[in-house]
């Protein structure tokens, strides 16, 4: 069976990469492989070092990272995902450097991001 065209290619709006990139471009999701990059974490644990995040949407964010394959889940008391420890398994590893340099890149240009907006607030007046 052959592949269209677009398989493969992000940048076509049929390609089914898109649903990798979303889940890996969500919102909270560098910050949760940040916060797993040195060893698995419960749920409670996660909610507590990622601020700002609901208990909703790190649920959600957690179930899509697991069925990826990004992220691993053992399930703890009546298999809840409040009772669980979470990792990132061998196919989210490759992606934690990637993810730790994107947010060290951001924390050292925030002053020059920060600048830029300031400059562009200044354009629209």
């Amino acid at each position: 069976m052959s592949r269209p065209k677009s398989y493969g290619d992000a940048l076509f709006a049929d390609c089914p990469t898109r649903t990798v990139f979303d889940t890996i471009s969500g919102r909270w999701t560098p910050l949760i492989l940040v916060a797993l990059a040195k060893e698995p974490s419960g749920y409670r644990e996660l909610l507590r070092r990622i601020e700002g995040i609901t208990p909703k949407v790190l649920t959600e964010s957690l179930r899509r990272l697991e069925n990826d394959g990004i992220v691993s889940a053992t399930r703890g008391v009546e298999g809840r995902v409040r009772n669980s420890q979470y990792e990132l398994t061998p196919l989210g590893q490759p992606l934690l450097p990637i993810v730790q340099a994107v947010k060290v890149w951001a924390e050292e240009h925030l002053p020059e991001v920060e600048a830029a907006r300031q400059a562009h607030l200044g354009e629209g007046t």
